[in-house]
């Protein structure tokens, strides 16, 4: 489960698109945090998640957010701005589960690496789907996990959500702000389609007459209710209201629960949630990374990352592109099991730690998390108002980095007792997480 928003410059009122993305997935999926320069290539072809595909020869320096395993990515910008993330999505067309088809996140990786604008990157998606389908696991563990996806996809001057079924797709150019989650949204306001898409729906009965409804005549209605999909949209289509949306409010939107903060605690946590938090069988995903991305048209693209799990408990880090990156420097793929090396593990443990007691592990970080992220923010404004060059951003990317990372360690020691005094008690969720923990030698 995940959602993804876009803002732009018309929501934002300033020449810049906001995009935010939580990735939800298993929670013992660790995510790495990448950067790919420009490459040209020789090879003839390119091993994805699953099946090899021609390779193309160069493909664009990209920055992602993506399960360590896996070839793709679940959210992205690459050297010219183009951003995409997406989500899963459940239609009425089957899978043949033979695994000889490209994820979700191998398209999105991909079209990245292939594309110099929104437009290109949304040909490149649809064109490989016809070419190679989406017949492709998309989980970690859980490997009878299969779904189609759907995108939001921008540029400096465009966004579109495209959605999917199958090899069918629909497409909708955003004017002023969009979400999307769990489900098709779609319906007869499309502006692009597939050749095939309203023939094949009429061949499966899915569609008689009338004004074509992509969303009702292509969705999975038990399995999009299940997800939550509708009221996690309605919670991040709020920014459509917000004058003049900004990075803090994405970071409002990334974190929010559908408890107020005095009443929330993760085993309360179900898929209503944007921030979510795994729960067991009925609400198994959880926020292993988050991504916002500021693009502006005539400056660098920052990009915002946690690298961590849980937006709620974590800081955005800054990015940039180019050779001197704190990425170059620092080892953020994460391992299957606890590493204490890398940032995603050791946050992890933090969380864990806070899992029966949320609400003391709050009252450690809270204030420094908020004033470090403001922080950020407020140096990032600064710069930027001054047309900085490429080392002085990387300096404060690799800066930002090192006083989040000394943060984490600092609470890490202040919050090591915690599992030893809960302040709630649930014996499902404790022994949901028990065998979780034990399962990456936590």
């Amino acid at each position: 489960m995940c959602d993804t928003f876009i803002a732009l410059p018309s929501a934002t009122k300033k020449d810049s698109i906001i995009f935010g993305k939580n990735s939800d997935r298993e929670p013992n999926e660790a995510q790495a945090i990448v950067r790919f320069p420009r490459l040209k290539h020789n090879e003839k072809t390119l091993r994805c998640t699953y099946i090899d595909i021609p390779q193309v020869e160069e493909t664009f320096e990209v920055i992602l957010s993506k399960p360590f395993w896996m070839w793709g990515a679940e959210m992205g910008v690459n050297e010219y701005g183009v951003t995409i993330g997406n989500e899963a999505v459940f239609t009425k067309v089957k899978f043949q589960k033979t695994i000889k088809g490209l994820t979700g996140m191998d398209l999105l990786r991909l079209a990245l690496e292939r594309s110099k604008s929104a437009n290109e990157a949304l040909i490149c998606i649809t064109e490989l789907l016809k070419s190679f389908g989406q017949d492709a696991c998309g989980g970690y563990q859980n490997r009878d996990f299969f779904y189609h996806n759907s995108f939001i996809i921008s540029d400096k001057e465009e966004a579109w959500i495209l959605e999917t079924a199958g090899n069918e797709w629909v497409a909708k150019n955003l004017k002023h702000y969009g979400s999307i989650s769990n489900g098709l949204t779609i319906g007869e306001d499309y502006d692009l389609i597939s050749e095939n898409a309203i023939d094949f729906a009429k061949e499966k009965g899915w569609y008689k007459s009338g004004n074509f409804n992509f969303m009702k005549a292509y969705s999975h209605p038990l399995m999009s209710w299940a997800s939550g999909c509708k009221v996690r949209q309605n919670t991040t289509m709020q920014g459509d209201k917000i004058e003049g949306f900004s990075v803090k409010s994405a970071i409002e939107l990334l974190s929010s629960h559908h408890l107020p903060d005095t009443k929330f605690v993760p085993h309360k946590a179900n898929t209503n949630d944007v921030c979510m938090h795994s729960t067991g069988k009925l609400n198994p995903s959880h926020t292993v990374g988050s991504m916002i991305v500021e693009i502006r048209k005539n400056k660098p693209v920052t990009v915002w990352l946690t690298g961590t799990s849980n937006p709620c408990l974590s800081i955005y880090k800054p990015f940039f592109f180019g050779e001197n990156g704190v990425l170059n420097e620092t080892n953020q793929v994460p391992n299957v099991k606890f590493d204490r090396k890398t940032l995603w593990w050791i946050s992890e443990r933090l969380h864990r730690l806070g899992n029966l007691n949320y609400p003391n592990l709050k009252n450690i970080i809270s204030e420094d998390q908020q004033k470090l992220q403001n922080e950020f923010i407020e140096e990032e404004r600064k710069l930027f108002a001054n047309n900085p060059d490429e080392n002085i951003l990387q300096e404060f990317s690799k800066n930002s980095f090192q006083i989040s990372f000394k943060a984490l360690i600092d609470w890490n020691n202040k919050a090591s007792k915690l599992a030893w005094r809960p302040t709630s008690w649930n014996p499902f969720y404790y022994f949901l997480w028990r065998g979780l923990n034990a399962k990456v030698e936590l």
